[in-house]
């Protein structure tokens, strides 16, 4: 028999409305009982999924099988020192290396991590920064899962670490030109990023002068130096508004200077070149234009134009050479990589030939050079790192993920087509399978979806998936509104007062594949994590007929309750995104769409929920709790799964194979329900 949460009723009450929440003790996190609930879960989890152990094995040997073991990423040039990182055959973290000047010359062993993890069940390294003058090594540790890690510093001409730690950190820190001052942030009780310091190395930390306390608990805020390593940047950042402060890395006890003062719905970004900061901007610009100034006159009165606001085209980001400038770009749903010539009128995009593809400039830390680092894949194409020369348009292949085992691309079809929502919008689907399925809607598919914070699911390759789709499954991927797939447009069609279209768009992208042909309803899966759990949630609730199961990883589904209660990470600054429920007209519309308060007597599909007790985003216990609802409302005997990590956090296990562990669970759950049991 499931657990079932004891009830003990908690009102909560505003705008004259109150709802009644009898599993909110489950959000005490020092109880003994709430452990031993969460523990209750986990043994039923084992005793329902027991009979798919060997299932679970298979498969998990099947995707650490096509692992390359013993492997090395490509390495890249910073500063006179090739870096990389490497595993080693059986280790679950990396040991992270670099080569003075050639690479045919001695390895440096920076950190090795696998040996560092020892006597740990969690471990996270994080924001690896090497001073200028290349002799030491900062770097972040987290030993929680709570994204709270302590720096330390490492003498690399010694082998020796330091006596300097500073605690309670985001992990990474920013060297002064004079190589012995770095700055970093700090995060507060929420966990937001909101003072940097100032360490001077061989100090103890709590000497450490705060430089800036960014006092507005919707922003967030970080420290970061430019490519060309003049300037020291403070970024304070928030859902729709943004603000730089600058300070030349030369003059690390200098005082910061204000970029250009925060503004409503102003979001901006900067990059120094020569005598010029480079902007990229949404300023009278949605889809966000390319702007200039001088260095000492950064204000926006001050801004000229460089590339001007394109309906059609997302400018997402840029990247500064000497002689080079690279932007990245999105059009119909797809990245693209333009190259613009610092020194004459040149000006063309990178061709790809690929229907669905993801590629995006990666490691271009050298700033006099005319070779640009990308990386490149597909649905079918596994992950690949290609030098580009901008000059002569030359590329060369510089490493491809190995798949061990007979894989074929060419045994793979990808396609790319736009499923009609209810309100005519054209919304972009990716899908994959095996070739030689047909078209007669009986194929088990597996839909994926996210649609929040404008992020972008783009297309990509993934050897794990083929365990999946080497068993007749078609994996797709729906470009909801709430991404940023087709511009700006499209992210703001999916937040706020118009978050619904997310979920109806899922929905909508769902019956499109029944209709023609991919699948039904009897094997039609669904997918989503974290703001993607709110989007399970949401179509749960909406049309649970349309399911044969459905897989929430880390779900945020409780969600007015969260965006009340202003001590939980992240709620401050996800105002903008999701709306600020002490308005009435907010709270009014995230009520009748959060999936937690909408759980009613009806049937659902198989749901399995995964969490982690120490998760920093989605806090473990909102998952917990809508499983409890949904036991108690629900009027079917479909199973209802509980995975709860107790040793990790929002993205799971950490190790290079143990994550799979969840992955194999998944695919499990999902395969069991279709009766394959092989």
């Amino acid at each position: 028999m499931p657990p079932k949460a004891e009830k003990i009723p908690k009102e909560l009450t505003i705008h004259g409305d109150t709802r009644i929440d009898p599993y909110y003790w489950l959000s005490q996190r020092d109880n003994p009982k709430v452990i031993e609930y969460l523990k209750a879960e986990n043994a039923y989890k084992e005793a329902v999924m027991k009979h798919t152990e060997k299932l679970q094995d298979k498969l998990y040997n099947e995707i650490i099988g096509r692992i390359k073991k013993t492997d090395i990423s490509v390495p890249y040039l910073d500063n006179g020192y090739f870096y990389y990182s490497r595993f080693e055959e059986g280790d679950d973290y990396p040991v992270y290396s670099r080569k003075k000047g050639s690479l045919d010359a001695e390895e440096e062993v920076m950190l090795d991590v696998q040996e560092m993890s020892k006597g740990h069940s969690f471990y996270s390294v994080a924001g690896l920064s090497v001073s200028q003058n290349n002799n030491y090594l900062a770097y972040g540790v987290d030993t929680v899962s709570r994204r709270k890690y302590t720096i330390h510093i490492k003498n690399l001409s010694t082998g020796e670490t330091l006596e300097d730690a500073i605690p309670n950190t985001t992990g990474r820190a920013v060297w002064a030109n004079d190589n012995k001052t770095l700055f970093y942030t700090t995060k507060d009780d929420t966990l937001r990023a909101f003072k940097i310091f100032r360490h001077i190395m061989g100090t103890d930390a709590s000497q450490d002068v705060e430089i800036y306390h960014e006092k507005d608990n919707t922003f967030s805020t970080t420290i970061y130096k430019t490519k060309s390593d003049r300037f020291l940047i403070i970024a304070s950042y928030q859902t729709l508004s943004s603000e730089m402060r600058y300070l030349d890395a030369n003059n690390p006890t200098g005082e910061f200077k204000i970029f250009q003062e925060r503004e409503k719905d102003h979001e901006y970004s900067i990059a120094h070149y020569q005598d010029r900061f480079y902007i990229v901007t949404n300023w009278n610009a949605k889809n966000f234009r390319l702007m200039e100034t001088d260095i000492n006159h950064t204000d926006k009165s001050n801004w000229r134009e460089v590339i001007s606001h394109r309906k059609e085209v997302l400018l997402s980001d840029i990247d500064v050479f000497k002689d080079y400038l690279v932007l990245s770009e999105r059009k119909d749903g797809l990245r693209q990589i333009r190259v613009m010539s610092q020194t004459d009128d040149r000006d063309y995009y990178i061709d790809f030939e690929d229907k669905a593809y993801v590629a995006y400039p990666t490691s271009n830390l050298e700033f006099d050079t005319e070779v640009l680092r990308f990386s490149y894949s597909s649905l079918t194409t596994p992950a690949s790192v290609y030098d580009y020369n901008m000059k002569t348009g030359e590329r060369e292949l510089l490493k491809r993920e190995e798949v061990i085992g007979e894989f074929d691309p060419d045994d793979y079809q990808s396609e790319r087509f736009m499923a009609t929502a209810r309100d005519g919008a054209k919304v972009p689907v990716s899908l994959v399978y095996r070739k030689g399925i047909a078209k007669d809607g009986n194929n088990p598919l597996l839909l994926y979806g996210y649609g929040s914070y404008g992020a972008s699911m783009d297309p990509s390759f993934s050897s794990v998936r083929l365990s999946l789709l080497d068993r007749g499954f078609i994996y797709a991927i729906a470009h909801i509104r709430g991404g940023s797939e087709m511009g700006r447009d499209w992210y703001e069609d999916g937040k706020l007062l118009k978050k619904k279209n997310t979920f109806t768009d899922f929905i909508d992208c769902a019956e499109y594949l029944i209709q023609e042909g991919y699948t039904n309803s009897d094997k039609l899966f669904a997918m989503g994590g974290s703001a993607g759990g709110l989007l399970m949630g949401a179509v749960l609730n909406m049309r649970p007929d349309l399911w044969k199961g459905v897989i929430a990883a880390v779900p945020w589904v409780d969600v007015v309750t969260t965006m009340l209660d202003e001590s939980i990470p992240l709620t401050t600054s996800e105002f903008d995104e999701w709306g600020n429920p002490k308005d009435k007209t907010y709270y009014e519309y995230m009520l009748s769409y959060s999936p937690y308060d909408n759980v009613k007597e009806q049937d659902y599909p198989a749901i399995l929920v995964t969490t982690g007790l120490h998760d920093s985003q989605v806090q473990y216990f909102e998952p917990t709790k809508w499983v409890a609802k949904l036991r108690d409302l629900k009027t079917d005997d479909n199973l209802l799964v509980l995975d709860v990590d107790m040793e990790s956090g929002h993205g799971g296990a950490s190790g290079r194979f143990k994550r799979f562990k969840r992955t194999a669970l998944e695919y499990a759950f999902m395969l069991d329900l279709l009766g394959i049991s092989e």
